[in-house]
């Protein structure tokens, strides 16, 4: 049909939820193409530029054939293209759990109030700090996520004092992980819980199961 929405794709994959409070959940995988930023610890460099274009309606019909009610929009930059609004919104239309994976560097603001936002706070040592519009967080409620992907010990204390700088507990999830193959995981728990920050550790569980530079999965 002539006129539809169009959406550069990567790819689209049913796995495990790898990360987030849904963790190890069935999910179907959304990844668009495209991001403005070059964060020193991307694993999705790919989607930068790779994908295919397809319709919406293309899109919509082959998340179905999944058969599962768990969706996350990602990237790259998902909101990087104007029309992941729409269809995060048609999503939600057609009864889908779901959820957004945004680096906090677009506007948050029309996002469907339906979806639950994962949003990614750069954390000094991913180089992309001065992307982040801080305005986004405004935009959190309790449904939402905050993630910080931290690579070593400044990064912690940043991470530290963020949050208690923007009283984030009371507003939203909030989630820390370590880079992967950069810091220990040990070390970052073992941080976490002597300071008990109020934060849900995570590991990038797919990485785990399957080959880290393995896609699709």
């Amino acid at each position: 049909m002539t006129g539809q929405p169009t959406l550069r794709i990567t790819e689209i994959f049913y796995s495990v939820q790898g990360e987030s409070t849904k963790v190890g959940l069935p999910c179907v995988f959304i990844r668009l193409t495209g991001c403005p930023l070059r964060c020193t610890w991307c694993d999705t460099e790919y989607a930068f530029h790779e994908g295919r274009t397809m319709t919406m309606q293309a899109v919509l019909d082959e998340v179905k054939t999944h058969g599962c009610s768990l969706v996350e929009v990602t990237g790259g930059e998902p909101l990087h293209q104007p029309n992941a609004l729409v269809l995060l919104t048609e999503l939600c239309n057609l009864g889908y759990d779901v959820m957004l994976e945004t680096s906090g560097a677009f506007d948050v603001s029309g996002v469907d109030k339906r979806v639950s936002m994962i949003m990614d706070v750069k954390c000094p040592g991913s180089g992309m700090m001065d992307r982040m519009l801080w305005t986004n967080l405004n935009h959190l409620s309790s449904k939402d996520e905050v993630k910080f992907v931290v690579k070593d010990r400044r990064d912690y204390e940043w991470v530290r004092e963020f949050i208690h700088r923007h009283a984030l507990r009371d507003r939203c999830s909030l989630l820390v992980s370590p880079v992967f193959g950069t810091l220990a995981p040990q070390s970052l728990a073992q941080w976490a819980l002597e300071d008990r920050l109020p934060v849900r550790f995570q590991l990038q569980l797919h990485k785990y199961i399957w080959d880290p530079q393995a896609r699709g999965v």
